[in-house]
């Protein structure tokens, strides 16, 4: 598998709407009846759907964990654009992931892509399961590390939902859908919006990391690709846990869309890193053929 490839694997993770309609119907002798309009939906307030939010975000924080199925979708106009699926166990405090990964944005670029590939994260280190193949050209060493500390440049990968949630908190516009079945499960549909500029205020933490010039910069280069915003919309369960979040970043070439089903919240999930001797360093090998960390970046 070739550095693009993975590459838009991992940059695919850095990283949502239901439509529904109601007919009408006549009577059996052909004669037009009005329909009896179905009663509208009552729409929480602002301020409940608030304290709704901020509950939903203590539950899943406290949780530190769940099942997940991730779906990925790229436009065309960016590299061919394609899917990709992940399904697996997520973490947060402390950031950790353990899934596979499969799709048609896995073999965008390399036809010698695997079909499926597992990926385990945990903190600032990624690791890829490379296949036998690949193991066969690396003394036995089938699982690729990247490390974001030694300059990997892929960003901020595991944005679990807590996270979405403290950040949908921000919106200006934050509103309740209305009742919607997700997966079999009875939820309550909330929704809202942030600039890009908003989006980087809420991420105090991340923004406290930059200065004024690389926050202009920042700016101006997802001005420069038509970056809109982002659009996220969350369904939350009787027990109070985001059943499916959906975020789509708009650009000028198309959007961006991201889309997570959550189940088993729980305690701290149990992630481990692949063993030492089947595992090399991309960063370091790099390094020792006289490559530095923008080789990581090029592609």
């Amino acid at each position: 598998m070739g550095m693009t490839a993975w590459k838009r694997a991992g940059v695919s993770l850095a990283a949502v709407v239901v439509v529904t309609g109601v007919a009408g119907c006549q009577d059996g002798d052909g004669a037009k009846k009005a329909a009896e309009a179905p009663p509208k939906p009552r729409l929480q307030t602002h301020e409940a759907v608030t304290k709704v939010i901020q509950a939903a975000y203590k539950k899943t924080s406290d949780a530190k964990s769940a099942k997940v199925r991730m779906t990925v979708t790229m436009p065309a106009a960016m590299d061919g654009g394609g899917t990709m699926e992940m399904t697996g166990v997520q973490g947060w405090n402390p950031g950790v992931m353990d899934i596979t990964m499969k799709g048609s944005l896995m073999a965008a670029g390399d036809p010698d892509a695997p079909e499926q590939m597992r990926m385990i994260v945990l903190g600032d280190a990624m690791y890829m399961d490379m296949g036998a193949e690949k193991a066969a050209e690396m003394d036995g060493k089938r699982w690729m590390k990247l490390d974001q500390s030694k300059g990997g440049g892929l960003g901020q990968m595991n944005q679990d939902p807590a996270q979405q949630l403290a950040l949908l908190l921000e919106s200006p516009n934050l509103k309740h859908v209305g009742a919607e079945k997700v997966n079999g499960v009875e939820t309550q549909h909330y929704k809202g919006t942030l600039s890009f500029e908003q989006m980087l205020d809420a991420n105090k933490a991340k923004s406290a990391t930059l200065s004024k010039k690389d926050r202009e910069k920042l700016i101006a280069n997802v001005e420069k690709i038509g970056m809109k915003g982002y659009d996220t919309d969350v369904w939350v369960d009787a027990a109070g846990y985001p059943v499916r979040m959906v975020v789509d970043m708009t650009t000028a070439v198309g959007t961006v869309q991201i889309k997570g089903d959550y189940t088993d919240y729980g305690p701290k999930a149990t992630v481990q890193a692949p063993p030492a001797k089947d595992t090399y360093d991309l960063a370091d090998m790099l390094k020792g053929i006289g490559m530095g960390p923008d080789a990581l970046r090029a592609g």
